[in-house]
């Protein structure tokens, strides 16, 4: 446990753990901001239509090659 000397060390390390509190809470906002986008219909209509691509390009040319 820190011993303060002085209110003016006590306010300078509250400011500061204030700001360390609104950063996370920032950093928190923004993770959860990302994962609703990685998450959205689109991105996985999109990701299942490139694999749709891919493997219909493979199945096209393994019928071919028959």
């Amino acid at each position: 446990m820190k011993t303060y000397q002085s209110f003016k060390e006590i306010e300078h390390d509250l400011k500061t753990l204030n700001l360390k509190r609104q950063i996370a809470l920032e950093e928190l906002k923004m993770s959860k901001h990302d994962l609703q986008e990685s998450v959205t219909p689109h991105k996985w209509l999109t990701t299942a239509l490139n694999a749709a691509k891919k493997y219909g390009i493979i199945y096209l040319v393994r019928r071919i090659l028959k």
